[in-house]
């Protein structure tokens, strides 16, 4: 995900976990995004103002008059540039406040001003998040239509542990980009999206298999996610990060992957078949690891497995059924005889020739044939930035 020309305020109250939305503020700044501070004084106890300036590249305001040069009253000024205000960690002393209206400080001033989306972090003690008073705040806030992720299970610094860790980047950044990015247009849409490459058994250190990671399934999950779609990812690689706001289960073989979608895809009104399949699987594969010396000598009887994405597209009903091509010669020819020939609604015919895109690179060269004759080529590109526009044709077509 991305954060280009974004402004998200970020403001710090003084719990323990501050040090960690240090590290969520640089990493902001990376993914494109300009960041401002504010601290509270007992933020400031804890950690420097000084390592929120370095990290964010502008001052810090901690006071609600500090260096005022002109009439624009610092935390107007702030409510006013946020895009967004994201409140990290919020304890319960900032929650109470802001749910009481009092404005008393410059965050809390600040958030009172802001008419943009606020995120609530809450990170504390467990018995604090569990007490019915912060609860009470929370509920009230999140029926005025403040936005909140949730904290974890986990050990908390007090030597606890319980509910009230600060949660991960991933699913603070996910909730960010949907508010910032997305325009929920998937919103109650059931989304499955399979990715990887299977691999079938020659014995059990052996297989049949391709070079597909899965990295270009995921990134789709991510633009669909963004948009509110509820994402069910069937996958081959187990090693890949699943995006937060996905549910996921792991297959191996071609078999296994079209039992799978067999039983769900009824279920879904659009199913993303990224997954590269093995044309060929062993007639038989051995229990035994076959020894090198066997090797020599082997001959591999081979059969082929089943057309997962053919059988979709015939017994297609109410879903918008997406393929994948991978091509090295002819490459739209060929994407264009496989979307009539499987009956899909959408293809994307991947140039794999080069060496810097296609599989188990993070980068994808595609032209996506739609079933009314449309065609769109695009070049090179990271495949989250080419996952987003997918998504965005998906969405006008569906």
């Amino acid at each position: 995900m991305r954060f280009e020309g974004k402004h998200i305020l970020v403001g710090i109250s003084g719990g323990i976990a501050a040090y960690k939305t240090a590290g969520m503020v640089s990493h902001l700044r990376q993914l494109g995004a300009e960041v401002r501070c504010i601290m509270t004084a007992h933020a400031t106890k804890l950690i420097s103002p000084i390592t929120f300036g370095e990290l964010s590249g502008y001052p810090v305001a901690t006071g609600m008059f500090d260096g005022i040069t002109n009439f624009d009253i610092r935390h107007i000024a702030l409510a006013s540039w946020a895009d967004i205000f994201v409140i990290a960690p919020a304890t319960a002393n900032i929650i109470g406040k802001i749910a009481s209206g009092i404005a008393d400080d410059m965050l809390s001033t600040t958030a009172i001003a802001t008419t943009s989306p606020i995120l609530l972090i809450p990170a504390m003690n467990t018995h604090m998040y569990e007490n019915v008073v912060v609860q009470e705040n929370l509920k009230k806030l999140k029926d005025r239509g403040y936005l909140l992720v949730e904290p974890e299970i986990g050990h908390l610094a007090c030597n606890v542990t319980g509910k009230g860790r600060f949660p991960s980047e991933d699913k603070i950044f996910t909730t960010i980009d949907q508010v910032l990015n997305g325009k929920s247009r998937l919103q109650g849409k059931r989304v499955l999206i399979t990715a990887g490459g299977t691999k079938e058994k020659i014995d059990p250190v052996r297989y049949i298999g391709n070079r597909s990671s899965g990295k270009m399934g995921y990134a789709i999950a991510q633009a669909a996610i963004r948009e509110k779609g509820l994402v069910h990812i069937i996958s081959c690689n187990p090693h890949l990060k699943v995006p937060v706001g996905a549910s996921v289960e792991y297959v191996e073989t071609a078999e296994e992957l079209k039992q799978a979608i067999d039983l769900q895809y009824m279920n879904y009104d659009v199913v993303i078949m990224a997954a590269a399949v093995a044309d060929y699987k062993p007639v038989k594969s051995a229990l035994q690891k076959i020894k090198k010396e066997e090797l020599n000598k082997l001959s591999l009887a081979l059969e082929s497995t089943s057309d997962i994405l053919l059988n979709l597209g015939q017994k297609k009903q109410h879903q918008f059924l997406v393929g994948f091509a991978a091509e090295t010669t002819n490459v739209i020819e060929n994407g264009k005889k496989k979307l009539i020939r499987k009956n899909l609604d959408m293809l994307i015919a991947n140039d794999v020739s080069g060496t810097n895109s296609g599989f188990d690179v993070d980068n994808n060269k595609a032209t996506i044939l739609l079933q009314n004759g449309s065609m769109y080529t695009y070049p090179c590109m990271k495949k989250e930035k080419l996952g987003d526009i997918i998504i965005e044709h998906l969405i006008e077509n569906i």
